[in-house]
């Protein structure tokens, strides 16, 4: 009979102890850039991915795209943390070879073309500490437009002639940057 009330009791200790564990978590709301994937290939059922970029998806809500991503200043692409992009093979910015791993990318929005950057520094806030002397590449693309305008700034992949486009959008503007192999 007291070896039953001991285990009763160490059960009964372990329970509430692990209860008030569980209870003692605090977990913060949902953050108002939320950070989203893309990669190539798009499809979930294709693991063998070429290129993959995590980033968080800012919202106009009613600012100025100007003010979010100042022309001739760098900028993180996106929210939060600068943008991680990771390829999984060697592929080409432009001329400039990349080889496969994981970097920050890096936008310098401008008026008719920006610069895509991707930099060798890595678990960088923002774009604050970007320094250009760890830039791996840089390619000058053409800025478009679109009448259809992105509350939540968005990227996407697909395949081009010989390469692998990343399409950025926001509001109205809209880039793409190739990726060769």
């Amino acid at each position: 009979m007291k070896k039953s009330t001991c285990i009763t009791t160490i059960a009964f200790g372990l329970v509430m102890l692990l209860s008030i564990n569980l209870n003692a978590q605090d977990f913060k709301g949902l953050d108002k850039s939320p950070m989203d994937a893309a990669a190539y290939p798009v499809s979930y059922k294709e693991s063998n991915k070429l290129i993959k970029i995590v980033y968080s998806r800012p919202q106009l809500k009613g600012r100025d795209l100007e003010t979010l991503a100042p022309n001739g200043k760098v900028w993180r692409t996106g929210a939060n943390e600068a943008a991680e992009l990771t390829l999984y093979k060697d592929m080409k910015l432009g001329s400039t070879p990349v080889k496969a791993g994981t970097y920050t990318f890096y936008i310098i929005p401008g008026e008719e073309e920006c610069t895509a950057i991707i930099s060798k520094d890595l678990n960088v806030w923002g774009s604050y500490f970007y320094n250009e002397a760890n830039d791996v590449a840089r390619l000058a693309v053409p800025l478009g437009s679109s009448d259809k305008s992105l509350e939540a700034f968005s990227i996407a992949f697909d395949k081009g002639n010989d390469a692998v486009n990343m399409h950025l959008g926001w509001g109205t503007a809209r880039l793409i940057v190739p990726f060769t192999k």
